[in-house]
């Protein structure tokens, strides 16, 4: 049935990465740690800050941490094995490893996806139903929202992921990504995959278009709330925060939905490469920018933590 070698009899995949660019690749190195570094301090500061002052002991900053450690292991999953492919020639991953990060990295953004509609909720609920928001988000209602986000995300990454390696993968065992990507794996088979594109592409509507619509609605009912309001104060605080939750939704799904919203038949594998890079080293990055450099709360809270002015 098969004629070649099973990639997992062989043990190993060979991640091609970026080698058709082997000038770009000491220049990749340089830039992607840089991202890396501020992705790690920026995210962990993101979270020491919400844990030391009481001030942002608050919902929104409760779900902003969750999001800070998310977007840690989401990187951690995949940029590691990203730069040790670009600083050597050894550029291999052996198949457990290679089903290891493929759950994980489908498990932490399909989590990611969830958690931000459940961010959007809590601004929704903020702004549109002010007078019942410690009603509506008690804490224990906060701590099982949390709670669903990562479970669903981790038991669809366990289907999903069960169901790609569960594919003949033949022949040549060289994936043409820098991870281990469902689309990159899916194009190992020797086997008619049109089946596990159709999940991908249901799966990808259900965790990527739904929540984005979730959230696109929950911004709609704010924006209306935010036309009737009288206070120049209040409108500030509201663009404030808003801004900020709505700029890292179009960093993290515009690219999404560039990869996961196409069969991987039809989709070009050099873009997909850049693209992949953008939402797995680029905007988590920037995540802790935003709501640091555009959040008032979190500014105070900085100033305070710098002029040993805690609130604990």
């Amino acid at each position: 049935m098969m004629m070649g070698k099973n990639a997992s009899s062989e043990g190993y995949f060979i991640l091609l990465g970026f080698s058709h660019w082997p000038h770009l690749e000491v220049i990749l190195f340089v830039l992607i740690l840089m991202f890396y570094l501020t992705t790690l301090i920026g995210n962990l500061f993101i979270i020491v800050l919400s844990c030391l002052d009481a001030r942002l002991h608050t919902p929104m900053y409760f779900f902003l941490s969750n999001l800070s450690f998310l977007d840690l292991c989401y990187t951690t999953s995949s940029i590691p094995q990203l730069l040790v492919n670009l600083w050597g020639p050894e550029k291999t991953i052996s198949y457990a490893g290679c089903m290891i990060q493929l759950y994980f990295v489908l498990a932490l953004g399909t989590t990611e996806c969830v958690l931000l509609v459940v961010m959007s909720y809590d601004r929704y609920a903020a702004v549109c139903r002010p007078l019942h928001y410690t009603v509506l988000m008690n804490p224990r209602f906060c701590h099982l929202l949390a709670v669903a986000s990562w479970i669903s995300g981790f038991i669809t990454s366990a289907l999903h992921s069960s169901f790609t390696f569960w594919v003949p993968l033949c022949g040549h065992h060289q994936v043409d990504h820098f991870f281990c990507e469902v689309p990159a794996v899916l194009r190992l088979s020797c086997v008619d995959t049109r089946a596990n594109e159709l999940t991908l592409l249901i799966m990808s509507s259900i965790f990527v278009l739904i929540p984005l619509i979730l959230i696109l609605s929950s911004y709609v009912a704010i924006a209306l709330a935010v036309f009737r309001m009288q206070s120049s104060v209040k409108l500030q605080r509201v663009f404030g925060t808003c801004g900020s939750h709505l700029m890292v939704v179009s960093l993290f799904f515009i690219p999404i939905m560039c990869i996961y919203l196409q069969p991987p038949s039809g989709s070009s594998q050099d873009q997909g490469k850049f693209i992949a890079l953008f939402y797995t080293v680029v905007t988590p990055s920037l995540n802790p920018l935003i709501y640091t450099l555009r959040n008032k709360d979190v500014r105070g809270a900085v100033r305070r933590l710098v002029g040993w002015e805690w609130d604990l």
